[in-house]
């Protein structure tokens, strides 16, 4: 069984978030707090309430407006709310940009082994990326959840009574996809993105060999 992520895994996510996330900073930063100052406080609120409100581009665009009231000394003016409303439509639309590689080797690998999608985040936002991917017939199973820590593994393992030691999760972010699968006894193959979010780095074990790192979602083909 091959468990694949979605965001930055199968298609481009969190690109766009970087986007806004530098207009945003060019906006707030001045005499007095740079760009990277006002990161720092974006980067806080933004742990701090995927915590309690879970992901995906509405939390993130209430982070933006937590953070200007933070960095103003008070709550966002309309106009400041209505600038920062304005950025809903760079997430909005009925089409993701699947990365190299995906469609082909996708459908190969589903010919050759079980698969499951596993991706964490609004359900809403998160089943109209699923659906615009078109990459759907390939999974056995759909799994929307709001975190992906070692329960969220062990209870995927019991549904589908798998053998740990045949299941790999396959994605890009140390924290979600590959530390708490490691956890549940799982292997799992670490595909690093450029724009993983700060919030999903984590150090992984160099000398922990269940973990197989790859350059690029192509290379899966040559292991599996």
């Amino acid at each position: 069984m091959l468990i694949f992520d979605a965001d930055d895994t199968l298609w481009e996510n969190n690109v766009i978030f970087e986007r806004v996330i530098d207009e945003f900073l060019a906006w707030m930063a001045g005499p007095g707090l740079d760009r990277a100052g006002v990161r720092d406080v974006l980067d806080g609120i933004e742990a701090a309430n995927a915590r309690t409100l879970g992901y995906g581009s509405k939390v993130f665009l209430h982070s933006l407006g937590e953070c200007v009231a933070r960095l103003r000394g008070r709550a966002a003016t309309a106009e400041e709310s209505a600038r920062i409303a304005g950025w809903t439509a760079a997430f909005a639309g009925d089409r993701v940009e699947l990365l190299p590689g995906v469609a082909e080797t996708l459908a190969e690998l589903a010919r050759r082994h079980e698969l499951l999608l596993l991706t964490k985040g609004d359900t809403e936002e998160q089943e109209r990326k699923v659906a615009a991917s078109g990459l759907t017939g390939h999974f056995r199973g759909v799994h929307i959840v709001a975190e992906k820590d070692l329960t969220t593994y062990e209870e995927l393992i019991r549904a589908y009574d798998l053998v740990p030691s045949a299941t790999w999760m396959i994605g890009n972010s140390p924290k979600s996809d590959i530390l708490p699968a490691r956890s549940a006894g799982l292997n799992a193959v670490f595909i690093p993105h450029d724009h993983t979010w700060v919030l999903e780095h984590e150090e992984l074990d160099p000398a922990d060999d269940k973990v197989l790192r790859l350059p690029a979602f192509a290379e899966l083909l040559r292991h599996f």
